[in-house]
């Protein structure tokens, strides 16, 4: 397994963040990690990539355990947080140089590095300009570059299209489309239409737990609408409206 999420479990002033969640992901696909504001999605995301500590469970990338053999796991993962920010002043030929040195490597090991990422996601236009002046979209792919850089097997990606308008979101879509082919990303979206174009396979939670897990299609009506299944899973209940605040400030 790629990802494996096995009975992850957190909490804030004791106030539940994710329950016992559980799931795994083999190579080469893109799964979709749905729910609404505050069910644990980036709760989820941060214990795998190793930014969160689980309170209990455990969470293996590639086989690494991410808490044990953090620095193993982290190599075989790139992760893009959601709304990612930072590094304005430097142009984006120098945040990649220094992600990539972060990582150890040096020299024409980084320049190819560098350069392949620039030709995966057509960065080389933008090359030097600074962060700080691009639009979102280009600011969200480069980004993305950070994080296929040193050519993980396993992409962790927190609404990766959130905040584009709809020429960018249809770019950056067809980019992820094309690595999902060799590498397993898991990515999560509020963006239904998103999900059932791109995902083969949902993860749905809800109130910090897993609700549901199976191939889009399983979840599709008989009038091919994705949106009916989804809402009733994630819908809340009155119980859920008074944790909303808490869980909603560590999401954020």
């Amino acid at each position: 397994m790629l990802i494996e999420a096995q009975n992850l479990s957190k909490a804030y002033t004791s106030k539940p963040a994710a329950k016992n969640v559980s799931f795994s992901a083999t190579a080469g696909s893109i799964i979709g990690l749905l729910g609404s504001n505050g069910a644990g999605k980036s709760t989820i995301m941060r214990m795998l990539v190793g930014s969160l500590t689980p309170d209990a469970g455990q969470a293996f990338i590639n086989g690494y355990d991410i808490v044990t053999q953090r620095r193993q796991a982290q190599h075989q993962l790139g992760y893009l947080p959601e709304s990612a920010v930072g590094f304005n002043n430097l142009s984006v030929y120098e945040f990649l140089a220094f992600t990539a040195e972060a990582r150890g490597f040096t020299g024409h090991q980084k320049r190819t590095l560098i350069n392949n990422v620039f030709d995966q996601l057509d960065l080389g236009g933008v090359r030097h300009k600074l962060l700080g002046t691009l639009s979102k979209g280009w600011r969200q792919r480069s980004w993305l570059g950070q994080a296929l850089l040193h050519n993980p097997p396993v992409l962790i990606l927190d609404e990766p299209t959130d905040g584009l308008d709809p020429n960018q979101k249809s770019q950056l879509r067809e980019k992820l489309k094309i690595l999902g082919k060799t590498k397993t990303i898991l990515m999560s979206t509020h963006i239904l239409e998103e999900a059932e174009n791109m995902c083969a396979r949902l993860v749905v939670m809800r109130d910090s737990q897993l609700v549901a897990d199976g191939s889009t299609s399983e979840f599709v009506d008989k009038n091919g609408r994705l949106e009916t299944a989804i809402h009733a899973l994630t819908a809340p209940t009155s119980d859920d409206l008074g944790k909303d605040d808490a869980r909603n400030e560590i999401e954020s």
